[in-house]
């Protein structure tokens, strides 16, 4: 692939590490997140001013970047496709959250500082059937993954660990966590709308 010959060094580096990642190359993903992981949260963290919120935003940024590598090209710097990515979902993210609140207020017709309960006081059996079949169904769909990425899924979604206390209970890097994540959660999602992975992949 020919590149820019404008662009700087450490963008024409990104160009081939984007090459072997399209070629399945897992580390190329982990070094690719491991050198804007800590940039793109920040700027998100400037823009929702929540942690969680923040690491969310930036494993979906990546996601979606990964996704879409094909749609890349070399005219222009990596870094710069990608934060335009984390930017327009992060905007996304906003404009649904701000809907989904004026959406609130307008149910229960009050602008009081409150708490909204969504749910009722007394909880509805036929939800909490609908959520245990809902469980055990993502359960099965889980246990059909490979090793690796059943314990990543089951740690992170299950046991509720964080990326650094997975990183540190299965003692990989933590880019490589955040990198596998990423493939089981395509995975899945792939699954579940029935997309039909390869084998050598589930």
């Amino acid at each position: 692939m020919n590149t820019n010959s404008n662009l700087s060094e450490k963008a024409r580096f990104d160009i081939r590490l984007v090459e072997r990642a399209k070629n399945g190359d897992q580390s190329a993903y982990a070094e690719l997140m491991n050198r804007y992981r800590e940039a793109i949260y920040h700027m998100l963290l400037k823009m929702v001013n929540n942690a969680n919120d923040s690491e969310d935003l930036t494993i979906e940024a990546f996601s979606k970047a990964f996704k879409n590598l094909d749609q890349y090209t070399p005219n222009f710097a990596f870094s710069t496709w990608l934060f335009k990515i984390a930017t327009n979902n992060c905007i996304d993210f906003i404009r649904k959250k701000r809907i989904d609140h004026i959406s609130l207020d307008r149910e229960n017709g009050e602008k009081d500082n409150i708490s909204y309960t969504i749910q009722a006081e007394i909880p509805d059996p036929e939800e909490d059937l609908i959520k245990k079949q809902k469980a055990r169904i993502l359960r099965s769909v889980v246990n059909t993954l490979k090793p690796r990425y059943r314990k990543l899924v089951e740690l992170r979604y299950f046991n509720e660990f964080s990326y650094d206390e997975i990183a540190k209970e299965l003692d990989l890097p933590l880019g490589t966590v955040k990198a596998q994540l990423f493939r089981a959660r395509e995975l899945l999602y792939n699954i579940l709308k029935h997309k039909n992975p390869t084998s050598k992949d589930i």
